[in-house]
């Protein structure tokens, strides 16, 4: 059954991991797709294309930098110029960076915090009004296990994260009375090009191979020593979206393999 059939859902990066399942998902479940993020764009192209021939939805791409309150702007007014309306917004886009404190480089902090939460705010400030008039909408906030908890050498991120959760819960309490619901999904670890990097990065900061650090260091934080399936999260805010998952909003679910469980 199409249970998104005739929505349209905006999926902030959207180009690899996390955020192209949950494109996939969302369109094999009807949803029309408003792809976003950085890449190849002979590569995107190949990604519209294939979203479209395996599930038959309509699918346009957005290169804007969701770190500039204009560019996402332009984003949602073409996205609206091409499907009359939003329906769904994933707020996926994120960036890493891992140093001790004392060396973390300000722009980086900056960038992250940009990236990581702030865009979520601007998403969702500018697609919220067009929800409240049609009376229906699905805001969906990816953060992370590392939005309920820390570890080290992740400031910014971890900073971003919890400030993500606690906006997905001021935004759900504002809207509780209408037919627009806002959740957050936490993910452990999932395999995706983000993490590919951070497995690199933490490799360099502790002089270890990234076969250890994903040992000893990543997985370790998950009891099930599984990486998250991409899919898993996928089909989790699907759900979110289907009529079974109305009642819930201002929701910090997580999927984690017990790592916020201990």
């Amino acid at each position: 059954m199409k249970i998104l059939q005739g929505k349209t859902a905006l999926i902030t990066g959207s180009t690899s991991g996390i955020g192209l399942s949950i494109a996939h998902a969302m369109a094999e479940a009807g949803a029309n797709i408003v792809l976003n993020g950085f890449g190849d764009l002979e590569e995107i192209k190949k990604i519209q294309n294939d979203i479209h021939d395996k599930h038959k939805t309509k699918v346009i791409y957005s290169p804007a930098d969701v770190s500039s309150g204009q560019q996402v702007q332009k984003m949602v007014e073409d996205a609206i110029t091409a499907f009359k309306q939003i329906d769904i917004i994933v707020n996926n886009a994120g960036i890493q960076f891992v140093s001790p404190i004392v060396d973390f480089p300000e722009e980086k902090w900056n960038s992250i915090l940009a990236i990581n939460l702030s865009s979520a705010f601007k998403l969702i400030k500018t697609t919220l009004p067009g929800m409240l008039t049609q009376n229906w909408g699905r805001i969906i906030n990816i953060a992370s296990a590392h939005g309920l908890i820390a570890s080290p050498y992740k400031s910014a991120y971890i900073a971003a994260k919890h400030g993500l959760v606690g906006l997905t819960k001021a935004v759900a309490l504002e809207i509780a009375e209408t037919n627009v619901t806002c959740n957050a999904i936490c993910p452990g670890y999932v395999r995706t090009p983000l993490v590919e990097k951070q497995i690199a990065e933490q490799a360099k900061v502790h002089n270890i191979s990234e076969d250890r650090v994903v040992k000893e260091i990543l997985l370790k934080s998950q009891p099930s020593k599984k990486f998250i399936g991409s899919d898993h999260v996928a089909q989790l805010a699907v759900f979110l979206c289907s009529p079974a998952g109305s009642s819930m909003t201002g929701e910090i679910v997580s999927m984690d393999g017990g790592w916020t469980a201990q």
